[in-house]
């Protein structure tokens, strides 16, 4: 199943790229509350890691609209995910904030035929109308 206008799912898909890696910049600020109630505390690296972290994927979301947006993106992934070093409940935020960017890699390789690429700029038409108004 393609997209009937590849142009316009990719901007919505990265609008939803660029959404889930705020929500997940948000969720790492929530760990330092965590790690201070737990275990050695928290200490001064680890609110440095965490800081960073979050204004990583902020500052990844807004990247976006570039081509290595998404592949920026996903590596991203792995760093959030071994915040469950420091917090053992961000193994399962985590793993639901990988399981729903792998489900939106999937929905753009059906949607675009490719996770990372976007589609082709459409060529001029048989009629030789590259605009599609019909104009002369």
């Amino acid at each position: 199943m393609t997209a009937p206008d590849p142009a316009r799912a990719a901007r919505a898909l990265r609008g939803v790229a660029a959404a889930i890696l705020v929500l997940e910049g948000i969720a790492v600020l929530f760990v330092p509350r965590g790690i201070a109630q737990s275990g050695p505390g928290l200490t001064g690296g680890r609110l440095t890691v965490l800081l960073v972290l979050a204004a990583v994927l902020v500052l990844a979301a807004g990247v976006q609209r570039r081509p290595a947006g998404l592949v920026v993106g996903t590596v991203l992934q792995v760093p959030l995910l071994l915040t469950g070093l420091l917090n053992g409940v961000m193994w399962f935020v985590g793993w639901a904030f990988v399981l729903i960017w792998a489900y939106l890699l999937q929905v753009r390789r059906e949607l675009l035929g490719h996770p990372f690429r976007d589609p082709a700029a459409p060529g001029p038409r048989e009629d030789g109308d590259a605009a599609g108004d019909g104009a002369p």
